[in-house]
């Protein structure tokens, strides 16, 4: 029997595969855990363990996460499309183990750039792996559902950890407290992921087998058999609803990584104690992962493009807020609305390109995506240290304000709505 249900062909939809779907939020929901861990302590250990005053140099960690995290994405994309889903995302998990340790024991900042490199690797291979498995369990009726699911478990698990983290840290001090929700959150996952999650690419050849043109013709140039090469031309430049939604996602993460390094210290200028700090770094991504439950089913009925012009516009509108703020109220604000644009914009550019690529190189295009997007921490953190430490934190906030309503402008100009007509 077990032989028989393990064997059995695979049907789409998100009811069909309720269970799996399930297994890999909360899968997914442990990824996120690993970046909330350290997102609220890692600023305070610079500057009160480690001594480090220049924001740039402060910020690499923060940048050689993002270029490894982008690398990763690539990489998981094409091994998931070449040897399955379930062997990339337990690789994925196998480079988070020594990550922790090597945070609780660093002897200089060194080695915490060194378990960012690692922890990268972490998140772009499980990461991306667990959104492409959804896309595969669903179908194409319900991506944005599936996504916001996937984003708001990440997401939500990074606001909690983050917030358990800078408590954990005002109790017992920066070290090793906060570092041993990571060790508890890999063996978890290793244990899910190694004995209950289940192969999906079997349900992406399913939709190929079934897989219907749009009758306006919009995609016929992306057909089944193109190429690594194409694709990444396609999904970077010429194709303009992936391509839009590459440099969406970049100037997205690059607010997230300018906010993952600088805010801390922003908020720390008022003298505000780290529980407190903690609190308002976890608004945002708290906002934004519950946000996700209900933009990522939204944009299934209303269309991509027109939330995604307006979440990246409400980004840049929150980002005028903090930078002209400086107390716990304007600050509180400004990250909360950052969360809500954040939520509207990152589970629909998922279903875009859900939407656009062909299921038999999804998972290839899904990874060009992230590294596009991924790129952005690198990005973030770069524009933030160096404005940060020519201008001031406020310029630097004010900055990533303009890039953000500058992208809202290319999206509504250039991308066109993509969310399948319906039928019937």
């Amino acid at each position: 029997m077990a032989r028989h249900a393990r064997n059995a062909v695979p049907a789409l939809g998100l009811r069909a595969n309720a269970a799996q779907f399930s297994l890999l939020v909360a899968v997914n929901a442990l990824v996120g855990g690993m970046v909330g861990q350290q997102q609220t302590v890692l600023p305070l250990l610079a500057t009160e363990e480690f001594g480090l005053t220049g924001f740039t140099f402060i910020f690499t960690y923060v940048a050689a996460f993002g270029v490894t995290k982008a690398i990763a994405n690539y990489f998981a994309g094409m091994l998931s499309d070449r040897y399955g889903r379930k062997p990339v995302l337990l690789g994925g998990w196998l480079f988070a183990v020594p990550v922790p340790l090597m945070l609780i024991f660093a002897p200089d900042w060194g080695w915490v750039i060194a378990a960012n490199v690692l922890l990268g690797i972490n998140q772009g291979l499980t990461w991306s792996t667990t959104v492409v498995m959804k896309i595969d369990l669903v179908g194409a009726r319900q991506r944005g559902l599936a996504m916001g699911l996937n984003e708001a478990a990440g997401y939500g698990a990074v606001a909690v950890s983050s917030l358990l983290a800078g408590y954990l840290a005002g109790q017992y001090g920066l070290r090793p407290a906060p570092f041993l929700l990571g060790l508890f959150y890999t063996a978890l996952a290793l244990l899910l992921s190694g004995v209950f999650v289940r192969e999906t690419r079997g349900h992406a050849r399913l939709e190929s087998r079934t897989h219907v043109p749009r009758a306006d013709g919009i995609h016929d140039h992306l057909h089944e058999d193109l190429t690594g090469r194409q694709i990444l031309v396609q999904a970077s430049l010429r194709e303009p609803a992936l391509s839009s939604a590459s440099l969406a996602g970049l100037v997205n993460n690059l607010n997230f990584g300018l906010a993952w390094g600088l805010f801390p210290l922003l908020f720390a200028t008022a003298g505000l104690p780290a529980a407190q700090i903690g609190l308002l770094f976890a608004l945002y991504p708290g906002v934004w992962g519950a946000g996700q439950l209900a933009t990522g089913a939204l944009s299934d009925r209303i269309g991509r493009k027109h939330l995604i012009t307006a979440g990246m516009a409400l980004q840049a509108a929150a980002l005028a807020v903090i930078a002209a703020s400086d107390g716990f109220a304007g600050w509180a604000a400004g990250t909360v609305l950052l969360g809500a644009g954040t939520a509207m914009v990152y589970p629909t550019l998922l279903a875009v390109v859900g939407d656009v690529a062909h299921p038999a190189w999804r998972g290839r295009a899904v990874g060009i995506y992230r590294v596009w997007r991924d790129l952005g921490y690198a990005a973030g953190a770069i524009l933030g240290g160096i404005t940060a430490d020519l201008l001031g934190l406020h310029a630097a906030v004010w900055a990533a304000a303009v890039l953000s309503a500058a992208t809202a402008a290319v999206v509504a100009a250039r991308m066109y709505e993509t969310l399948p007509p319906r039928t019937g």
